[in-house]
């Protein structure tokens, strides 16, 4: 009898701790489909299953979902609407919309981890698509740089650069703001992927001194030499080796008293070891993406590099994010 007690209860414990699944999976698809948009003015569920062609049984249930979670509510005459929308992501057509990180995590995060038994019991890992999936993580950055960009305009208004690169620029984001607030700031951004670089382009051509280029920083040669360099986010792209190569790289493009920034999860840091942690279990399942350095890791690279680590400081402490600089020894 005790031992049938503790299997329900165990039972009902895991069923709790799976109810906020309920919220991202709601949010996820109200997203991807842009119904909390289409629901901000009461509608049936048949208008809306007709308007964006969609099974009503589903949509039905989706709805019952968004009742009992109070994302939905119901109105008069068997209608719905968007309840707590500040809560909830914006348009997808909101190229800054949060929904970016739930694309992100349902799509790519969430599967990984689900296929981790076949992984371990296999002799092969999954290969990340970067045309597939790189204009998700573009976005997912996005949200990043909205936290990190006034640390580093700080930083390069501090210093008084001139010239700055942004090695794994994705979108631009930073270059782009950098030159709104600094009209006579030369910029020049290098991205592996064309798709995104192609975007970059668009979304810079308008903002004056900025250079963009597909290419990647390892091979890529340049007469230059840069104020500040930027590395956001782009870390668990390359090996340990690689690694080393590409701050060897980098030191030789820096001027004398200039700066390196790089925003990075790391493994068993102070902040955020729940996420550093997971994030590494993603990276490890792909054979061509790598787990996320620890402060020791840095330090070495730094080094070798003829660097030295001067600032070492957290940027969103819960994912375990930190922003560094380093400058010539």
């Amino acid at each position: 009898m005790l031992k049938e007690y503790v299997r329900v209860f165990k039972a009902r414990g895991w069923m709790k701790r799976n109810m906020p699944f309920l919220y991202t999976w709601h949010a996820y698809i109200g997203y991807e489909l842009d119904l909390y948009e289409t629901f901000r003015k009461p509608k049936t569920i048949h208008e809306v299953a007709v308007q964006k062609s969609l099974k009503e049984d589903l949509l039905e249930r989706w709805i019952d979902v968004g009742v009992s979670i109070k994302y939905m509510k119901r109105a008069s005459k068997n209608r719905f609407r968007t309840s707590r929308s500040f809560m909830l992501p914006s348009s997808k057509r909101n190229p800054r919309s949060t929904g970016v990180i739930l694309k992100e995590m349902m799509e790519l995060h969430i599967p990984t981890l689900l296929n981790y038994p076949h992984l371990m019991q296999s002799q092969e890992k999954q290969t990340f698509d970067h045309e597939e999936h790189g204009m998700t993580v573009a976005q997912t950055s996005s949200l990043l740089e909205q936290l990190a960009f006034p640390k580093i305009a700080a930083m390069i208004r501090k210093q008084g650069a001139e010239n700055v690169l942004d090695v794994g620029c994705g979108h631009g984001g930073y270059i782009r703001r950098l030159a709104e607030a600094n009209p006579g700031l030369k910029l020049t951004g290098i991205e592996l992927n064309e798709e995104v670089a192609q975007e970059a382009e668009r979304r810079c051509q308008n903002c004056g001194h900025i250079d963009i280029r597909c290419e990647n920083a390892l091979s890529w040669s340049t007469g230059e030499k840069y104020d500040y360099i930027m590395v956001n986010n782009m870390l668990h792209y390359l090996s340990p080796e690689d690694r080393g190569k590409l701050f060897q790289q980098l030191g030789s493009w820096l001027t004398g008293k200039g700066t390196i920034s790089v925003i990075t999860p790391i493994q068993h840091s102070r902040h955020g070891k729940q996420f550093s942690s997971v994030f590494n279990s993603f990276f490890t399942a792909f054979d061509n993406l790598y787990p996320v350095p620890e402060e020791k890791d840095m330090q070495n690279i730094a080094a070798e590099a003829g660097l030295a680590i001067n600032s070492f400081r957290p940027v969103i402490k819960e994912g375990g994010w930190y922003i560094l600089t380093m400058q010539k020894i």
